[in-house]
């Protein structure tokens, strides 16, 4: 089954994605000539690949009714001005404190299951037309 993703351009550099029944805007920094009014488009490409992550943290942790009071996750990017991309993303899973030891490696496995971040590794294959 395809999903459509509608999008509309309402002002200045802001662009806005209808996707079901929600509405995702973004925008560009004031230093590129948007408002800064909302994360950039980039920046939710980040923001996804960090919330699919933690996802499957969650899930992992939930599956086995282990304690996830005080997990985090942090992701660290920086941009390539040179190559136009983000060479190396860093994730960072913080435990709860009584975390079992022996599913530390396992979590990071579910993590791997990452369906934006397979995406990634295996990218799908691109159609733009002009109607």
């Amino acid at each position: 089954m395809a999903t459509d993703i509608e999008v509309t351009f309402p002002e200045n550099l802001k662009v806005e994605a209808k996707i079901n029944d929600y509405v995702l805007t973004t925008d560009q920094p004031k230093k590129s000539g948007g408002d800064g009014s909302a994360p950039s488009p980039t920046e939710l490409f980040t923001v996804s690949i960090a919330t699919c992550s933690g996802y499957f943290a969650l899930k992992f942790c939930r599956t086995r009714n282990l304690e996830t009071t005080g997990m985090r996750l942090k992701m660290r990017y920086e941009w390539d001005k040179e190559q136009k991309r983000y060479p190396t993303m860093a994730i960072e899973l913080e435990l709860p404190e009584r975390f079992p030891e022996k599913y530390r490696g396992a979590i990071i496995k579910a993590m791997n299951q990452c369906v934006v971040k397979q995406h990634i590794q295996q990218p799908p294959e691109f159609e733009i037309t002009v109607i």
